[in-house]
């Protein structure tokens, strides 16, 4: 039986509020646009969006999967809107964004997954932001396996797709995906693409063990991935999977420097870091 597990004191989050705040919640509300910032209940959003920077959600705000470590919504998803890419790349410019990352919800209903959906975003904000710099953070697209060729023919800088656990744990984290198909993901990018960037991402504090975690550094090392991320899992209601562990920032830094030294260009490890948190720093 689970035990609920109040934060620790270094688990502290900025309120939301303020100025940049409010203006950023207007563009994207008058946009119609869907944000993971809120979707996933990020601890993040008072900070980023007081900064003027959120993550876009494509394809709407219901998934069709279920994964036990994710608040948002999952059922039947709506069609998919082609002014969408559009509405996106407005937003990019009245926020004034120099790097912007932008995600979707799974969508196993579509051919692509969604692909088609990522490469039109990325090309309406090279249309209208030029000088901005685009990461998509894109699902598996189980039904197409081409698909992330489409994506990274796009005008994209960076192909994110995280791997989120070990291996040993995708069942119960992610029943949906498999550890192969998301590592050959990123292989398949790079392949494609040798000059993209490619990134992934890890919870930590779900049941993995250290010398899991170095041997999948290794691995995604291999394939040629550039950046990773490393962040606390939290459990955003008592219907999700409970956190087994909450990792001290000094571990999370000793992995950071274990992941360096397996080939990685960038790491971001600290509690609150997500996979668009900071997420310019990354490729700087």
């Amino acid at each position: 039986m689970s035990v609920t597990r109040r934060h620790p004191d270094w688990i502290k989050v900025r309120a939301p509020g303020g100025a940049a705040f409010a203006e950023t919640r207007h563009v994207v509300n008058e946009l119609g646009l869907h944000t993971v910032c809120e979707e996933a209940h990020c601890p993040n959003l008072g900070e980023c969006w007081g900064n003027r920077t959120a993550t876009f959600m494509l394809l709407g705000e219901v998934c069709t999967r279920n994964c036990g470590f994710c608040a948002v919504a999952h059922g039947r998803p709506q069609p998919v809107d082609p002014e969408e890419p559009r509405r996106v790349a407005e937003g990019v410019a009245r926020l004034g964004l120099q790097h912007v990352v932008v995600t979707s919800v799974d969508r196993d209903d579509l051919p692509d997954g969604g692909a088609e959906q990522f490469a039109r975003t990325a090309t309406e904000i090279k249309r209208l932001v030029p000088g901005c710099t685009v990461e998509v953070l894109v699902p598996d697209f189980r039904p197409d396996p081409t698909a992330i060729e489409r994506v990274v023919e796009a005008p994209i800088d960076i192909l994110n797709h995280n791997l989120e656990t070990v291996p040993r744990l995708y069942k119960r984290v992610r029943p949906g995906a498999t550890y192969a198909r998301s590592l050959g993901l990123l292989e398949q990018a790079k392949q494609h693409r040798p000059g993209v960037l490619t990134k992934t991402g890890f919870m930590l504090g779900l049941g993995e063990e250290q010398g899991e975690l170095l041997a999948v550094f290794d691995a995604i090392a291999a394939v040629g991935c550039d950046i990773l991320t490393l962040g606390q899992y939290l459990r955003p209601t008592a219907a999700h999977l409970p956190v087994e562990r909450y990792v001290p920032p000094a571990e999370f830094e000793a992995l950071r420097v274990q992941a360096l030294r397996a080939g990685f260009r960038h790491v971001e490890s600290g509690p609150l870091v997500r996979s668009s948190y900071h997420a310019w720093r990354h490729v700087q």
